[in-house]
């Protein structure tokens, strides 16, 4: 797996902070949702006001059909809390997909999504990983998959010792095991971490 770091994580973000999808690029990076959860996410599973969102369905992508199914495992169908600054970003973005409904006006298509093109059509996930793609080339950054995106995310967690469990279940993984399988590469860091911090408390220095 390759990941990019947090002064990479945030290059890029400045470089789509513009984009009119800026606000769905942040919450990927900023939740570690998979691809066909963020473009399967609909603005009823969106609360705002309470800065939560709840996965539900997912667009995959089924011999090059786009097909609404159901999270993976029972652990996938979950609730996850925003930041503030996704929060904030979401409900900008919200205002300029009704200017753009607004602008459409017949030739709009409600389809309820979150993500969606300029005329509220659902976006192609293998479209939108070609333009995740482009926007890592132009701000000059390592080339990662998108789903490498949500590694970074949760190494990025791991890394600021955010116990597992609680990134197991922003993530949506079946156990706990499957997140210590995959980011084991985090663990001996995590280890160094906490035997300094426990110190620190024991010997009070």
């Amino acid at each position: 797996m390759k990941v990019w770091d947090l002064t990479q994580l945030r290059r890029f973000l400045t470089r789509v902070e513009t984009n009119r999808l800026g606000p769905i690029w942040l919450l990927m990076a900023t939740t570690g949702m998979r691809r066909g959860e963020v473009l399967g996410l609909r603005w009823a599973d969106v609360d705002l006001d309470g800065g939560r969102i709840s996965v539900v369905q997912t667009h995959v992508l089924v011999d090059r059909l786009v097909i609404v199914s159901e999270p993976k495992t029972a652990k996938g169908r979950r609730s996850i809390a925003l930041d503030p600054t996704t929060v904030s970003a979401l409900r900008q973005y919200r205002r300029l997909q009704r200017e753009e409904r607004l602008r459409y006006g017949e030739l709009w298509t409600d389809t309820g999504l979150v993500a969606t093109r300029e005329d509220g059509t659902a976006i192609n996930p293998r479209l939108f990983s070609a333009w995740f793609t482009q926007h890592a080339r132009a701000a000059d950054l390592p080339l990662i998959r998108l789903h490498d995106l949500r590694h970074s995310y949760a190494t990025a967690a791991l890394s600021a010792g955010i116990p597992a469990k609680v990134v197991s279940e922003r993530l949506g993984h079946a156990n706990i095991a499957i997140t210590l399988d995959t980011y084991s590469h985090v663990l001996p860091n995590m280890q160094e971490q906490a035997a300094e911090q426990v110190a620190q408390l024991i010997l009070g220095s």
